[in-house]
């Protein structure tokens, strides 16, 4: 029998531990998975530490699309906003031209029902434009008593008064109308300011 004493081995070109007495075979080939084998080879393989690198780049790219997401809904969310109150103020604008077409015929209507030549069916049409009017948002401005504002209110006149201690509308000659922030035209008032007070001596 030809035994391979060679400490060298021939294919792997390691160096073989020492061959115990009685065997047949080289050490390391024998040992090779033994539990209390120490050489090359033996004992639990230790895990690579790149094996941890796959996992944290997957992590980084699920918060990246996770941030990406998050500011796509953002945008979508600003951008629907943005619509839906270019929608309200292009209908309210269109609301507006509409009412201010038909102011003419309120103020006939209402000049109809001062001077007391209302007709029942006058009346009746006047009553239901005027409903529909208002559910559309017609609001009338100015009223006799309130502060004169320059923004709501056209002077019409001045005059002083000791019953008031700020400019005040007194009479309402043309009531204005607003729908919503729009302002269709401002009322017509004669307005009362303090009388003037002499300094002290």
């Amino acid at each position: 029998m030809i035994r391979d004493r060679r400490r060298i081995d021939p294919v792997t070109l390691e160096l073989r531990a020492a061959a115990s007495s009685g065997s047949s075979e080289p050490a390391a080939t024998r040992g090779s998975g033994s539990p209390g084998g120490t050489g090359p080879g033996h004992g639990a393989e230790t895990p690579a530490p790149a094996a941890a690198t796959p996992s944290s780049a997957l992590e980084n790219q699920l918060a990246e699309r996770t941030a990406d997401l998050q500011r796509l809904k953002a945008e979508y969310d600003n951008y629907r906003k943005r619509v839906q109150r270019d929608r309200l103020a292009v209908r309210e604008i269109a609301v507006a031209n509409v009412l201010e077409g038909l102011l003419p015929v309120v103020d006939a209507i209402d000049q109809a029902r001062r001077s007391g030549h209302m007709e029942p069916g006058l009346r009746a049409v006047a009553d239901v434009l005027e409903t529909q009017l208002a559910s559309l948002g017609l609001e009338e401005v100015g009223t006799p008593g309130e502060p004169f504002d320059p923004t709501r209110h056209e002077a019409i006149s001045y005059h002083r008064s000791e019953h008031v201690d700020q400019p005040t509308c007194t009479t309402v000659l043309r009531p204005g109308y607003r729908v919503g922030h729009h302002l269709l035209r401002p009322a017509q008032v004669t307005v009362s300011e303090p009388s003037e007070r002499p300094g002290p001596a």
